[in-house]
């Protein structure tokens, strides 16, 4: 099954593999809109059914990291583990059947250009620990400007012709020859609906105008793509929609000896935003002070905080209306002590009962025994002194006297 697949992925993207062993990279193709398979196997070919690993997506420019799958026991993001990123929902899968022979490789379906990127697929509690980097790359469709193909499309102009506080209308422009193909995207790279092309013909070029309303807070991409010359370039912009503050987004940082640093992301929210780390509980956890970033006139709040303790954590944000949202993670903290804790009180407490039991047994079988010899012992030093008493009170024989 595997070996059909990775031969079936033969076309556009470009997958480079390299381990902590130091080998050289290996080199997929896939054909995009098509499935790509990320590989990563352990050498030894050690059983992993009970083990844990991890996919992320590393965080590139203006992005964050992603969450692209999660396996520890059996125990994953397609059986209801929340935490995945939204762009990898529904799209990514790992090879039940592998696992025995130390596979954890996973499928992304439907690749897109969003996909880009570079990945790690880590054992954190191996010994020793191993990491896998892949960098997936698509060296058909990428930014040509400076190869200097003429028609070559620049980047899009884009703007905000008009705008209230539910809503932004967006226009893109992009031009060159051959016509490019112009879409526009949210911050995950998912296409969105838009108002149908107006194109005009100047200079021997094609201009190429869409327009889009957007009613959420994001960052949103315009696209220009060449494909029959393998050119594709785009223009970002940043758009606040009052009161629309985006969902909380976690990831975990780094472990330490403390502990995991886990951050909390808000994007496009007010001033007055309330966040905060609990635990599963609802316990709210000690955390840094946040960290505010003023953009267009709306706030990128960053909250981070170190647990210790294998369990769930969410960010949950209140807003002034009182209205929660929030996004949860579950973090196995390596090395986590309560388990042990739990299993020694455990046993010192048995080891208390079985004492007090003993001594209690003791007392209760052995006491009537004791009694008993006690009270034997007695009667025969009493009949001792009675005969003692009787010889010395014996007539004396009168014969003898004489």
């Amino acid at each position: 099954m595997m070996n059909v697949l990775l031969l079936a992925c033969s076309c556009l993207l470009t997958l480079s593999v390299t381990t902590t062993d130091g080998h050289g990279p290996e080199v997929i193709k896939v054909k995009q809109d098509s499935d790509v398979v990320l590989p990563c196997s352990l050498s030894n070919k050690q059983n992993i059914v009970g083990a844990f690993f991890h996919w992320k997506k590393v965080a590139q420019k203006n992005q964050r990291q992603k969450e692209v799958f999660f396996y520890n026991a059996g125990i994953h993001y397609n059986n209801g583990e929340p935490g995945q990123s939204e762009e990898f929902k529904g799209r990514v899968s790992h090879f039940e059947d592998q696992l025995k022979y130390g596979n954890a490789s996973i499928i992304i379906r439907n690749t897109k250009m969003a996909d880009s990127g570079n990945y790690t697929c880590v054992f954190p509690y191996l010994q020793p620990p191993q990491t896998f980097y892949i960098e997936l790359v698509d060296p058909v469709l990428k930014d040509r400007s400076a190869e200097n193909i003429p028609g070559a499309a620049p980047e899009p102009i884009v703007k905000i012709p008009k705008e209230t506080k539910d809503w932004s209308l967006l226009q893109c422009e992009a031009h060159g020859n051959p016509q490019p193909e112009v879409e526009w995207q949210d911050s995950d790279g998912n296409r969105l609906p838009a108002e149908d092309p107006q194109v005009s013909e100047r200079g021997g070029s094609f201009y190429v105008t869409v327009d889009i309303t957007v009613n959420k807070t994001d960052d949103y991409h315009c696209v220009a793509t060449q494909k029959t010359i393998s050119h594709q370039i785009h223009t970002n912009i940043s758009v606040y929609i009052s009161g629309a503050a985006s969902k909380p987004s976690v990831t975990s940082l780094d472990e330490t000896e403390d502990g995991i640093l886990l951050q909390c992301e808000v994007l496009g929210a007010s001033s007055d935003l309330r966040v905060e780390w609990q635990d599963s509980d609802g316990n709210r956890l000690p955390a840094d002070e946040p960290t505010l970033s003023e953009r267009g006139g709306s706030y990128d709040i960053i909250l981070q905080t170190t647990v210790t303790q294998t369990g769930r954590y969410r960010c949950v944000t209140t807003d002034q209306t009182n209205k929660h949202t929030q996004a949860e993670i579950y973090m196995p903290v390596n090395g986590s002590s309560t388990g042990w804790i739990v299993i020694v009180v455990a046993v010192l407490v048995t080891l208390f009962v079985v004492v007090v039991v003993g001594v209690l047994l003791a007392v209760f079988v052995y006491k009537p025994y004791i009694t008993s010899k006690s009270q034997t012992g007695s009667s025969g030093d009493k009949s001792d002194e009675e005969n003692d008493a009787k010889s010395e009170t014996k007539p004396i024989n009168k014969g003898n006297e004489d």
